[in-house]
């Protein structure tokens, strides 16, 4: 029987994901630093054999809160390759081909491409809805505070991240050498993110445009990298100056199905703000 090593497994697209193949006849392993059904950390190579036994594709999902990991990656796919894993679904991030050269994004995809042992489908999501009901970005005092200048995103569903990827690991044929860039159907402001989270919540929920760069340093104080802010700056840039996410329909090409419009995913959620709020 197939197997899918779900990397991220307990993170908001990898535990989804793990769900949707077991129920489709692929055996999917979710693996983790803990809490997931195999112990994988990117600074411990020697966690790499277990998580890949047997294993014949995998989600990649590269590490976090950082921005150089392209020779982890590479080591990791050596390993993989040579245990006989065939088909690679990165989740990568929108406009990947774009970002800072201080950033491993372009670095992974392009050694994921040049591979000729393995197929791969390439995932490139906008923001995650999902930002707004963790820890990303909470409601404070009952309001969003982000950087926007009044620029749109088209927020994207993590549950419509793990259906497309289904997708690419169920057939990884039909969907090799594949590059989607993941968005919701809506390009929104912060502000009428804000609005729906109110209706659905019943409760007050204000938009405060802040500052960038004092943004940045409220983010990094709260324990981040002092070099992510490379990466903020980025995400937040291309929000304030117009080139946030828009609407692509790649959802849709690959699962036959609309992406989640940002009421409906506020619905599913409104349970987290009213809890706030009490």
């Amino acid at each position: 029987m197939p197997t899918a090593l779900i990397l991220g497994g307990t993170g908001r697209s990898g535990s989804l994901l793990a769900g949707g193949l077991a129920q489709r006849g692929i055996t999917a392993r979710a693996a983790a630093r803990s809490g997931a059904d195999v112990r994988f950390d990117w600074d411990d190579p020697a966690t790499y054999a277990d998580a890949l036994a047997g294993v014949d594709r995998v989600y990649l999902v590269t590490p976090t809160i950082r921005l150089r990991y392209a020779d982890q990656v590479a080591a990791f796919l050596d390993r993989a390759e040579a245990v006989g894993v065939r088909h690679v679904t990165l989740l990568s991030v929108y406009n990947a081909d774009q970002a800072p050269a201080e950033i491993d994004f372009a670095a992974v995809e392009a050694d994921l491409v040049a591979r000729d042992g393995i197929t791969h489908s390439i995932l490139r999501p906008a923001w995650v809805m999902q930002n707004f009901a963790d820890e990303h970005l909470p409601l404070i005092d009952g309001a969003i505070i982000a950087p926007s200048s009044g620029g749109r995103e088209a927020f994207v569903d993590a549950a419509d991240i793990a259906a497309v990827a289904a997708e690419t690991l169920l057939d990884p044929a039909a969907h090799a050498g594949a590059t989607y860039s993941l968005t919701g159907p809506q390009a929104l402001t912060f502000q009428e993110v804000a609005d729906t989270i109110a209706l659905v919540s019943g409760r007050p929920v204000a938009y405060h445009d802040i500052d960038q760069e004092a943004w940045i340093s409220g983010a990094l104080a709260t324990g981040l990298p002092a070099d992510y802010a490379v990466m903020l700056r980025w995400l937040t840039g291309a929000v304030i100056s117009g080139n946030g996410s828009t609407p692509t329909g790649d959802v849709e090409k690959v699962t036959g199905r609309p992406a989640t419009i940002f009421r409906e995913f506020a619905g599913r959620y409104a349970h987290v703000w009213t809890a706030e709020a009490a």
